[in-house]
């Protein structure tokens, strides 16, 4: 007799699933899973099998392993020293606070971490995850078996859940704007990806061939300083860029610097135009034109997917999991 085990697509695994499909007690997986005393060696790595393939981790945040614990969300995130990141998990943390839950936060992006290795240590400790896992969300959503994973700014994901953003309706907003500005030679400042360009970038990239403006990707690191380099380097005669859109506020921060230091004035010389609406972007002279997302209603709505894909009021992998959002263009000094 063959043992059927719902797939991940199912209600996620509690200890009296796993204590049910062993034919044990709950006090027998507790045991198995804790490595004490009083049961076999065969029934623990029975019980210890059965709990792998049903994606059931128990930990010390487990409710099902410590009566009135607190559900625990998990939060990866690439980069804390971007201030778009720290703002992102602030709204997490506030929403899931508002739902008595716990977070817990890996920042993976530095040294030889990546989202696998961020959604495999945070696994053991966590209900759920949320959190920027591109390239490897499907992974993850692996990793954490049938509990949920809500992949941020990655589409076409096999994860529970997710949330992606409309880069096609951004790019139309700046583009739009800076062609009624008379700019004719664009540059899209692209995060460095090697030969891809991010889909921040394709996007803008179709949506200037559609509208006829002349568009060229410029690759950097995400970074101001790596992003006032680039633009230091472009020429300075001939057709010289008139109109800028940044993959982030950080790297307008730094194409701003760069044209100061060139002697050219944003917005007169050469708009500039970022995204994501960090805080910063009002902090600089001149202050950034941005494509600004509602970070706040990103991490609500993050949230909001976790806690139907628990309750079961949403179920994973529905067209209801997944949403698109959209940026809205604030116009300041820069553009």
């Amino acid at each position: 007799m063959t043992l059927q085990i719902p797939g991940p697509r199912g209600k996620r695994a509690t200890i009296l699933d796993v204590a049910a499909a062993a034919g044990v007690s709950r006090q027998t997986v507790t045991r198995a899973m804790n490595d004490m005393a009083g049961i076999s060696q065969e029934t623990r790595e029975r019980v210890k099998g059965l709990a792998a393939e049903m994606g059931y981790v128990p930990s010390r945040f487990a409710k099902g392993l410590v009566q009135g614990a607190r559900t625990s969300i998990g939060l990866a995130i690439p980069d804390l020293t971007n201030p778009y990141f720290p703002a992102f998990a602030s709204s997490v943390v506030e929403a899931a606070t508002e739902r008595g839950w716990n977070v817990v936060m890996d920042d993976y992006g530095h040294g030889t971490g990546s989202a696998v290795t961020a959604a495999a240590r945070l696994a053991p400790q966590v209900d759920a995850l949320i959190g920027y896992l591109a390239p490897h969300p499907d992974e993850a959503q692996a990793l954490m078996g049938r509990r949920p994973v809500v992949a941020i700014d990655y589409p076409g994901t096999d994860t529970a859940g997710g949330i992606s953003f409309d880069y096609r309706h951004a790019a139309r907003l700046a583009l739009t704007h800076l062609s009624s500005r008379g700019c004719r030679n664009i540059i899209f400042l692209d995060s460095d990806q090697g030969n891809n360009a991010s889909s921040r970038s394709t996007a803008a990239a179709a949506e200037a061939e559609q509208a006829g403006v002349h568009l060229t990707r410029l690759p950097a690191e995400p970074s101001a300083a790596a992003a006032k380099s680039a633009i230091a380097l472009l020429p300075t005669g001939g057709s010289r860029v008139d109109g800028i859109l940044a993959f982030n506020d950080l790297m307008a921060a730094g194409a701003l610097k760069a044209l100061q230091e060139a002697g050219r004035a944003a917005p007169n010389d050469c708009p500039v135009i970022g995204m994501d609406g960090i805080p910063l972007g009002e902090l600089l002279t001149p202050e950034l034109t941005t494509l600004s997302l509602d970070l706040r209603a990103v991490g609500r709505a993050a949230v909001g997917l976790v806690d139907g894909l628990i309750s079961g009021t949403i179920k994973d992998r529905s067209a209801e999991a997944f949403l698109t959002l959209r940026h809205q263009l604030v116009l300041r000094q820069s553009a």
